[in-house]
C-alpha cells in the first residue's frame, strides 16, 4: 500500500505600521508565535530595503520555527500599501518566501478584518498614523483619506507628537512642561528641528515624542490636548460615515488613551465599539481556513 504523507501547514500574518511590524506565525493547531521587526512602509522604503529588513530581522527569529511545517501563505497588511505601492512589498516578500502564496493589502483592510471579521461597519486605526473606513464585510467600501501626518492623520501618534512639540516650542503649555520635556528626552529645539526636517522617518520620531503625553496625562493641559486631538479625528473623519453601529478601533493610541477616546466619542455623540491594540487576533480567526493539511 502506498503511504500518504501529511504535512502541517503554517501561515504568516503581518500587521505593519511605520514604526514596527507584528508578525504572527500560525500553525495548523492554532498555535501562534509572535515576533517584531522595524516598520515596513513602501512610501518610504525601496523594495531592496524592505527585503533586507525581512531577511535580516524576521528570518533569524522565525527560522527555528519553520521545521514544524510548510509555510504556504503570507498575509501582509501594511501602512502605505496602496494599490500602486503594495506590489513593491509583494516583491520583497516573494523574494524571501519563494514557495509561499503572498497577499499584500492595506493596514486599513487588516484593521477592518481584525475588528469586524465578516460583518459590515466602520473601522479606525490610531497608531503612528491614522485611518478610517466603511467595511462591507469583505472589502473596504469607501474611506475618508488619511493624507499622512503633514496634511492629515488626525488622532495619530505622529500628529499628537507634532502638536505637542509645536505647542511646547511655541510656549503654549507652560515653562514647567517645556523644561520637563527637554529634560526627559535629553533634547533641544535644534535637535528636534534637525530630526524633523533633515533626517529620515520624522513621523516615527514625532510618534515617539508623543509618549510624553501618556506620562503626563494627569496634567489638565495634556489631557485637553489629547482630548482635542481625538475630537479633530472624529469631526474631520468619522462624522462623514453617519454610522449607527459602534465604531471599532485598533492601534496603540486608541488602546492606551482609551478613557479619553471614550470621553470624546461620547461628547460627539458616536457609539464606541471594540478597541484593540492590534488586529492580529482577529486576523488569525479571519484567515484560519488557509491553515489546512497538505498531502
Amino acid at each position: 500500500m502506498r503511504r500518504i504523507l501529511t504535512f502541517k501547514t503554517m501561515i504568516l500574518i503581518a500587521d505593519s505600521g511605520s514604526t514596527k511590524v507584528h508578525w504572527c506565525l500560525v500553525t495548523a493547531s492554532g498555535q501562534c508565535s509572535d515576533v517584531y521587526t522595524d516598520g515596513i512602509n513602501p512610501l518610504f522604503q525601496t523594495t531592496i530595503a524592505m527585503q533586507n529588513s525581512i531577511s535580516n530581522q524576521l528570518l533569524p527569529q522565525i527560522a527555528p520555527l519553520l521545521w514544524a511545517g510548510t509555510l504556504t501563505h503570507v498575509f501582509f497588511y501594511g501602512a502605505g500599501c496602496t494599490p500602486e505601492k503594495k506590489v513593491f512589498v509583494q516583491k520583497a516578500l516573494e523574494a524571501v518566501f519563494k514557495k509561499a502564496e503572498v497577499s499584500v493589502e492595506s493596514d486599513m483592510l487588516g484593521a477592518a478584518r481584525g475588528l469586524l471579521g465578516h460583518n459590515a461597519g466602520v473601522a479606525c486605526i490610531l497608531g503612528t498614523g491614522s485611518g478610517s473606513c466603511y467595511y462591507d464585510g469583505h472589502a473596504i467600501d469607501w474611506c475618508v483619506p488619511s493624507l499622512g501626518y503633514i496634511l492629515g492623520d488626525e488622532g495619530s501618534a505622529a500628529v499628537l507628537g507634532k502638536r505637542l512639540v509645536g505647542d511646547l516650542l511655541k510656549n503654549q503649555l507652560g515653562d514647567d512642561l517645556k523644561e520637563a520635556f527637554f529634560r526627559e528626552y535629553e533634547t533641544s529645539m535644534a535637535d528636534i528641528i534637525e530630526k524633523v526636517y533633515r533626517q529620515p522617518f520624522p513621523n516615527r520620531f514625532l510618534a515617539k515624542l508623543s509618549k510624553f503625553c501618556a506620562d503626563h496625562i494627569e496634567d489638565k493641559r495634556i489631557h485637553d490636548l489629547v482630548y482635542d486631538h481625538f475630537v479633530q479625528f472624529i469631526r474631520r473623519n468619522l462624522v462623514q460615515y453617519q454610522a449607527s453601529a459602534p465604531i471599532g478601533y485598533v492601534g496603540s493610541i486608541a488602546y492606551y488613551y482609551k478613557p479619553i477616546l471614550e470621553e470624546a466619542m461620547k461628547a460627539e455623540g458616536l457609539p464606541l465599539g471594540t478597541i484593540l491594540k492590534d488586529p492580529i487576533e482577529g486576523l488569525k480567526e479571519y484567515h484560519k481556513d488557509a491553515i489546512i493539511p497538505t498531502t
